[in-house]
Order: C-alpha cells, then structure tokens, then sequence
C-alpha cells in the first residue's frame, strides 16, 4: 500500500469560519471584537473523563 502525502499550496486553501457559543447563542468569532477575541484566545479547553461510582461503604461491608 503506497502512503502518498497530499499537501496543499496556501492558495489553493479555503479559510474556515471559526464560531463559538456565546451567553447561550453562536456567533462567529470574526465579529468580536478585540477584547473578546483575547479572550477567546486564553479559553482553556478540556476533555471530561468518565469515572466509576463510588462503592457505597455498606457494599464494602457485605
């Protein structure tokens, strides 16, 4: 099995709109403006992790 790259020039490249969730609606993030903008650029972005049950203490003592 052959493992060709492809790659891009910069022109043939289309730029993708970024939108975000806002107080509860979507907005693009090229309408901020430049506070906002900082802000999103400092946002933290995380993965939740499922985690199992805690026993319950009497289940321990059986």
């Amino acid at each position: 099995m052959n493992d060709t790259r492809i790659e891009l020039k910069t022109e043939e490249r289309t730029p993708c709109e970024v939108w975000t969730r806002v107080m509860g609606y979507h907005r693009p993030v090229s309408a901020f403006n430049n506070g906002k903008r900082a802000e999103h650029a400092e946002r933290c972005y995380f993965s939740e992790q499922p985690q199992a049950a805690p026993r319950r203490v009497d289940q321990l003592a059986a």
